[in-house]
């Protein structure tokens, strides 16, 4: 234990999602060594994100104003939703540059264990958005992106039901296999499995 405002500052940092107790103590260490005029802008940078960031009315995504930039763009193709866990995932597909439909994040995935249900997740945000299209343009295909995992499957598993009496609305998943430059030899079952049930025809 240090004293004063360094062992509040530890405290503080070593709440934050994949930092320990020693992780925080190197943070705050490295700053306390550091430039004045560094922390005075790291500072800023959290009181612009506390008081300048919002999530979008619309797929809850970060933004600066209402809607996101996303969600604003004019040229995104309505007709396809993208469904994902978090902020993060959406630039993790734009980086790809294959999807030019919009978003909806959950802001999570069902995890009873940890008390994360239905209603701790943006589900009914997502129905009501299917619902009620007041733009005049119809749905007609929501890809289902959540992580490839058991609360992932759970999750993907209940939007299909949720979904299903959707008239009109093509589900689909977002493949999963090998990674590429891999060996068959290191693949666990479930990769290899998805793999194998995900082939394309090439001839």
């Amino acid at each position: 234990m240090y004293e004063g405002p360094i062992q509040v500052l530890i405290d503080q940092l070593a709440k934050l999602p994949g930092l320990g107790p020693k992780g925080a103590q190197r943070i705050a260490f490295a700053l306390l060594a550091g430039d004045k005029a560094e922390i005075d802008r790291l500072v800023s940078a959290l009181g612009e994100v506390r008081d300048n960031v919002n999530f979008c009315a619309e797929c809850g995504n970060v933004a600066a104003d209402r809607l996101c930039r996303i969600c604003s763009d004019a040229r995104r193709d309505a007709t396809k939703i993208c469904v994902v866990e978090e902020p993060r995932d959406i630039y993790a597909i734009e980086r790809t540059r294959e999807f030019d439909g919009r978003y909806h994040v959950l802001g999570g995935a069902l995890d009873p264990l940890s008390g994360i249900g239905p209603d701790q997740l943006r589900i009914r945000e997502l129905l009501q958005r299917l619902a009620n299209q007041a733009d005049g343009v119809d749905v007609t295909e929501v890809i289902i992106a959540t992580d490839p995992n058991t609360e992932g499957e759970a999750t993907a598993t209940y939007l299909l039901r949720m979904l299903a009496d959707f008239p009109g609305l093509s589900l689909t998943r977002l493949a999963s296999g090998l990674p590429m430059g891999s060996d068959l030899e290191f693949a666990d079952e479930l990769t290899l499995g998805r793999a194998l049930s995900g082939r394309r025809i090439l001839a």
